[in-house]
């Protein structure tokens, strides 16, 4: 007799069931609460079964009637079921499957782009007829493509002449008007992923390979642009702003200015002040591993530490970063042997991080900063003759000068990690304020206050500082709050001046509800999801005189920009216009750009 114990499954039943001599196939269920029907349903379902050594045919795949197949569903999750269940797993995949992407992601800006190599009609149509999940290219298969333009995410897009249909595929390291050779890994909506394998025919007015810096480019996905010559990355990134306002803003184009040249960084290489490689616990496999090294000097061949892999998340392993400063290239070595020393004390995947920062100096020595006679800055503005040390503690502190001005913050918290290029955004963004209109210079009219939101460790506050008569920082992270306060005083700027204040996202500017609306500067710096609704309804009841938006997203800055403009059309208090727009590079070698837009308030007429 087969003897069937609870919680065994069919699969279980079924493969002792056959294995089992003739005269013991017959049953006793052990316990009352069997969750099977009886075994009658069980001596059916066996009977279905294949033999042993025989091979079931694959069903066909479960699909819902085609009249209610979604093709296009919202972003937003739909209400859940007259039961009140939530989505299955499979359900949230499926709406995942057939929605289009978050509006302003990085999937979405290459959608976007995609629409206009395909063309508008022709992606309607295969949305509508359910053509746009049909590839025409196999999984791995290789092709010869023609690249027709360059993404803002930095990969280019490429079209095949042989192709069955319109489809384009996304590839990494090429440039408009290149033939190469591509092995295609995935396939999306309408279009494909693939890895480069060969550049048949370069573009010579584009491509300088001799001006790579780094034998990792072409596999690690942290650069993308190392083959141009630095004048046309930043002519890219002027592009990249453009087709953002172009595509997000919603605006006419009689209301955005000419888009001012991309400012450069004054260091393309050795610019990076924050690095964060990370690397892989090892499995049991690994660590029972007979060909690992018996001492604790040498690296398992399965250990990576670094950076992914260029379209994956797969880490490879990086023993040198170029863009990164030689403080921290100097450092990676020591931080990777470390790593390899107590490999195997770590049980999950660890992050490292190394910045970039000058000695902290010990309690009760000399003050590195001093008051300036009008600025109330530190006076040496020179970083590169100082010692610079590596942070390597993720609870530590870190420093540096941007300019004459002293700043400390936690070493894991957000600080802009291009250190070389933040006097020349600080200098402009003063610039901007201060030289635009004639109210802006007039003794009697020009700005007196400064609101800096998002202000972060105080960098916008403490640098612009001398500017302004009165001067308020507003953050929701109480760590910020008291980072930009130490640096204030670290930078001797009076209580009297300059102050930071929690802000309630609810009612953000009520602690500045009694500075003067046509004499306030509103600065913001977002986070990369940009500003929501209702900060922006409450930016425009507040109605500051001028708004400058600094923004590590120029695609989410387009979308705000558009509610701004337009939201301010909406009553009698005055609308808004763009006065000036300009990207910035903060990360050479790479498609990334950070835009600054300056918004005037323009009053409205009796």
């Amino acid at each position: 007799m087969l003897v069937v114990r609870s919680g065994w499954n069919l699969t279980t039943i079924h493969r002792r069931y056959l294995s089992a001599p003739a005269t013991h196939k017959s049953f006793k269920i052990t316990h009352s609460q069997s969750p099977f029907l009886g075994i009658s349903h069980l001596r059916s379902r066996m009977a279905e079964s294949p033999a042993a050594g025989d091979v079931r045919p694959p069903s066909p795949p479960s699909e819902p009637p085609a009249a209610k197949k979604p093709r296009l569903q919202d972003n937003k999750a739909g209400p859940s079921s007259a039961r009140g269940h939530s989505q299955s797993k499979s359900q949230k995949r499926r709406a995942q499957y057939n929605s289009l992407p978050e509006p302003c992601s990085a999937d979405d800006v290459l959608w976007r782009e995609i629409n206009e190599v395909l063309g508008k009609e022709y992606v309607e149509g295969a949305l509508k007829d359910g053509t746009d999940r049909q590839s025409p290219f196999e999984y791995h298969q290789e092709l010869q493509l023609q690249v027709v333009a360059l993404c803002s995410t930095g990969s280019a897009l490429a079209t095949s002449p042989d192709s069955t249909r319109p489809w384009v595929v996304v590839v990494p390291f090429s440039l408009p008007g290149e033939t190469i050779r591509v092995k295609v890994y995935r396939n999306a909506r309408l279009h494909s992923f693939a890895d480069l394998l060969e550049v048949i025919m370069s573009n010579p007015e584009l491509r300088t390979d001799s001006a790579v810096q780094c034998k990792y480019f072409g596999t690690c996905g942290g650069c993308q642009y190392q083959m141009l010559s630095y004048s046309k990355q930043l002519e890219l990134k002027r592009d990249v702003v453009v087709k953002a306002y172009n595509n997000y803003a919603n605006l006419p184009e009689t209301s955005i200015p000419t888009i001012e040249t991309t400012m450069p960084s004054p260091k393309q290489y050795n610019y990076r002040t924050k690095i964060t490689p990370h690397f892989e616990a090892p499995t049991k496999t690994q660590r029972a591993d007979p060909a690992n090294p018996q001492n604790a000097l040498e690296r398992p061949t399965w250990l990576n530490i670094g950076f992914n892999r260029v379209g994956t998340h797969k880490v490879m392993d990086i023993e040198d970063c170029p863009i990164a400063t030689p403080t921290l290239r100097d450092a990676l070595p020591a931080v990777r042997a470390n790593v390899v020393k107590n490999l195997y004390t770590y049980k999950r995947g660890v992050s490292l991080i190394l910045r970039d920062s000058l000695p902290i100096p010990l309690p009760g020595a000399v003050a590195v900063a001093a008051a300036g006679t009008t600025t109330n800055a530190p006076s040496s503005t020179d970083t590169d003759t100082e010692a610079h040390i590596c942070i390597t503690d993720h609870r530590g502190t870190a420093r540096e000068k941007v300019g004459p001005w002293l700043f400390q913050y936690p070493n894991s918290s957000f600080f802009q990690n291009n250190n070389s290029v933040l006097p020349s955004l600080t200098d402009y963004v003063q610039s901007r304020i201060f030289g635009g209109t004639s109210s802006a210079t007039n003794e009697e009219t020009k700005p007196t206050h400064l609101v800096d939101a998002y202000c972060g460790a105080g960098l916008f506050a403490i640098t612009l500082s001398p500017h302004f008569a009165t001067v308020a920082g507003i953050e929701l992270s109480s760590e910020s709050i008291r980072a930009a306060k130490q640096n204030a005083e670290l930078n001797n700027i009076p209580a009297s001046k300059i102050s930071f204040r929690a802000g309630d996202a609810a009612d953000i500017f009520r602690t500045v509800g009694d500075f003067p609306q046509d004499r306030t500067v509103l600065l913001i710096d977002p986070p990369r999801k940009g500003c929501d609704e209702p900060f922006i309804k409450q930016l425009l009841a507040f109605r500051a005189q001028t708004v400058v938006y600094v923004s590590c997203n120029v695609h989410t800055q387009a979308r705000d920009v558009g509610m701004i403009l337009m939201g301010s059309k909406e009553d009698a208090k005055g609308e808004y216009v763009l006065e000036s727009l300009r990207g910035f590079d903060l990360f050479p070698q790479t498609a990334h750009v950070e835009s600054v837009a300056v918004l005037r308030l323009v009053p409205a007429t009796a």
